[in-house]
């Protein structure tokens, strides 16, 4: 089994700052983190940097989320996610700016974002958001870093064709099993061999697949769901991934104890 993987934790999990992430981890046992880094950026965001700079950490990447994210439903992150919404795009752009300059400073190569929903049906809509996502990743790129978009909103297949289309060097994925229950776009494992060449960094989270059309699946703990974990990190293994696997953990309220098991279930398979 592999033991080529490096795991982590996205900072964000924790629900908690700097001192109370590092102390989790130390706990847990694992160095690695995939840092939130949109705190870097309002007025306490020099405090924010010193104490992650602090603390020895390897940074797998960052992440950028943007203020007007409505998560409440899937009709509402479809209109509010990402780059999507016109009325945000110089303020998110700017946003991202600031997350490319704050990457670069913490010597970190990967800066992840959840891009939006890319709407194959209407072409002007899938035309701005090719020129966003390129936008964002010549910002990247100026910063020497890679953009990585996040999987969920769409199937394997219309990702893969965008990024075909796009074909920018600066941009890869963030990939994310249980996204694909989450948002019911499709069988994560068959996903992950669809765009196995643009993988660069792997969300470890696990989700049952909604009963409703039309509703959020379910988040459990890692190995408890739907993803098959064993067979996902197989698959894992055999497009030759070697990078990091980040444990997400955003739903229930013993988040430390479900990324422990799943830092525990890892280890176990990497044996």
């Amino acid at each position: 089994m592999s033991n080529k993987w490096n795991i982590g934790v996205c900072s964000w999990s924790l629900q908690a700052g700097v001192i109370e992430v590092a102390e989790a981890m130390m706990e847990i046992g694992i160095n690695s983190v995939h840092l939130a880094v949109g705190p870097a950026l309002g007025d306490r965001g020099d405090g924010y940097l010193q104490a992650v700079k602090k603390q020895n950490w390897t940074i797998s990447s960052t992440m950028i989320g943007f203020d007007q994210e409505d998560y409440s439903s899937l009709d509402t992150i479809k209109v509010t996610g990402g780059v999507v919404p016109d009325d945000c795009w110089e303020k998110n752009k700017a946003a991202f700016e600031g997350a490319a300059k704050v990457t670069k400073e913490l010597g970190v190569k990967y800066l992840s974002t959840h891009a939006g929903f890319i709407d194959h049906t209407d072409v002007e809509k899938y035309k701005v958001m090719c020129d966003r996502i390129q936008c964002l990743a010549d910002i990247a790129a100026g910063n020497r870093l890679m953009l990585l978009m996040e999987t969920g909103q769409e199937t394997a297949e219309d990702l893969a064709g965008f990024m075909n289309e796009i074909a920018h060097p600066a941009v890869g994925i963030n990939f994310d099993p249980a996204n694909m229950i989450l948002y019911d776009k499709g069988d994560p494992i068959e996903a992950l061999k669809v765009l196995a060449p643009w993988i660069k960094h792997v969300h470890i989270k696990d989700a049952d697949k909604t009963e409703t059309t039309g509703q959020w699946g379910a988040e459990v703990p890692w190995g408890d769901g739907q993803v098959d974990s064993d067979k996902f990190l197989d698959a894992l293994e055999s497009i030759g991934y070697e990078g990091t696997i980040a444990i997400e953990r955003e739903a229930g309220d013993q988040r430390k104890a479900d990324i422990a098991l799943a830092v525990d279930r890892l280890k176990k398979y990497m044996g």
